[in-house]
């Protein structure tokens, strides 16, 4: 129990630093409509394959994505999982073009079983990011020369506590991950005329957002040889009206005017998740993830027809030419992956669609059980109208993975 307790406290003293240094990891355009760009929720060696997760288990590594994949752990081992991640953009509108960086730490987990049978899992990951900053100069018809300026920032984040349960024979597992969504998004509009403030006028809305979000699991283990097995994996987070709060302030030179919002009505949309991996005990992993959600049905700023139904498909693959071996690179765990997805924002009635490719490597530590996770990323955001902005990224990932066997005890003789 006093072990337990050291793991609890910390977890939660790197945790909640965490959550509040994390900064904005995007300069994206599209991140001004709705909750902004949704993050990737995969750890470690889920990153580096296309952004798996619904049919994965490991004892090495943390899997939110599935909170059935806990129950992996054996009853002796502790993890804990941090992340951090930075990327290059590259953004073309036809007629201009820019570049940008970004970085940031990204979540932190850990892990631990409470039996043979139970394990829980909590941390702190990002839901959705926002951040933007572009404008232009214009002269009107009648010679007034005026400028427009768009800057957003903020996103959702959530904290996490998850339980799993082996139901039969270590074969099929059910989870839960309860997590509190918090965070507050901040878009601002502004119209200089002239080139004095005072001539000044604009528009900051805010929205703040704290509220609970359920994610529910199962998966299902067939072994079909001593050392291969085949892992069904089901997700399902239901949809929910948030609990929000939204504000605008009317900026006109040097006063300003709040505006409390009432009444308006913001979602989650029902989010379907079915994955399958195939393992061959420490040599090979191939997987295959297919994402749902049902954003059409979702209400933002109380109006229906913001979004567009979301699916993306991933699939990944991992080799070990010798997990047991002495050689280094023998040991090392080789990985990649490919994901397609169509955005859930739309934008004139027009949207875009997302293609990544990714790879990675395992690198085990002294003690062969924990490891150091590389993962490199491309990214083409690719828009259905070219009145929209074409976007390229190039991101990488280091995670770091503790596993450690805290619940272990030495007989003296």
């Amino acid at each position: 129990m006093l072990k337990i307790k050291r793991v609890v406290a910390v977890g939660i003293l790197v945790i909640i630093p965490l959550t509040m240094l994390a900064q904005n990891n995007t300069n994206s355009p599209y991140t001004r409509y709705g909750y902004g760009e949704l993050s990737d929720r995969s750890f470690g060696a889920g990153r580096a394959m296309g952004g798996i997760g619904f049919g994965m288990r490991s004892d090495k590594q943390i899997n939110p994505m599935n909170p059935a994949s806990y129950t992996s752990i054996d009853s002796l081992t502790f993890l804990f999982d941090f992340g951090i991640a930075g990327q290059m953009s590259w953004f073309d509108d036809g007629q201009n073009k820019e570049n940008h960086w970004n970085g940031n730490l990204e979540y932190a987990a850990m892990q631990f079983p409470l039996s043979r049978r139970i394990a829980v899992s909590a941390g702190v990951l990002p839901y959705s990011y926002v951040g933007y900053d572009f404008g232009s100069t214009q002269t009107s018809a009648d010679g007034v020369y005026y400028s427009e300026r768009f800057t957003g920032k903020g996103g959702l984040n959530e904290v996490y506590a998850g339980l799993s349960v082996d139901i039969w024979k270590k074969r099929l597992s059910v989870g839960l991950n309860a997590g509190y969504l918090f965070g507050r998004i901040l878009h601002s509009q502004t119209l200089t005329l002239g080139t004095t403030t005072t001539n000044q006028s604009g528009r900051n809305q805010a929205l703040q957002v704290n509220d609970i979000k359920l994610d529910f699991g199962a998966q299902y283990t067939h072994r079909i040889s001593a050392d291969g097995y085949i892992i069904s994996g089901l997700t399902f987070s239901p949809a929910k009206k948030l609990n929000a709060t939204s504000s605008d302030i009317i900026v006109n030179g040097n006063t300003s005017d709040t505006i409390q919002v009432s009444n308006q009505v913001f979602g989650l949309p029902n989010s379907f998740g079915l994955g399958f991996s195939y393992v061959k005990q420490n040599k090979l992993t191939l997987a295959a993830d297919l994402l749902y959600e049902t954003w059409e049905q979702v209400r933002y700023f109380d109006e229906k027809d913001k979004f567009k139904n979301r699916m993306r498909i991933a699939v990944g693959a991992e080799f070990i030419p010798g997990s047991q071996e002495r050689a280094f690179f023998n040991r090392v765990r080789y990985r990649a992956g490919l994901h397609y997805s169509n955005s859930y924002l739309l934008i004139n009635n027009k949207s875009y669609n997302e293609y990544g490719a990714s790879i990675g490597f395992g690198l085990p530590l002294i003690d062969n059980r924990s490891f150091l996770n590389l993962s490199f990323e491309y990214m083409k955001v690719k828009p259905e109208s070219s009145a929209l902005i074409d976007e390229q990224y190039f991101r990488f990932t280091v995670n770091y993975t503790f596993n450690e066997r805290w619940f272990f005890k030495f007989k003296v003789e």
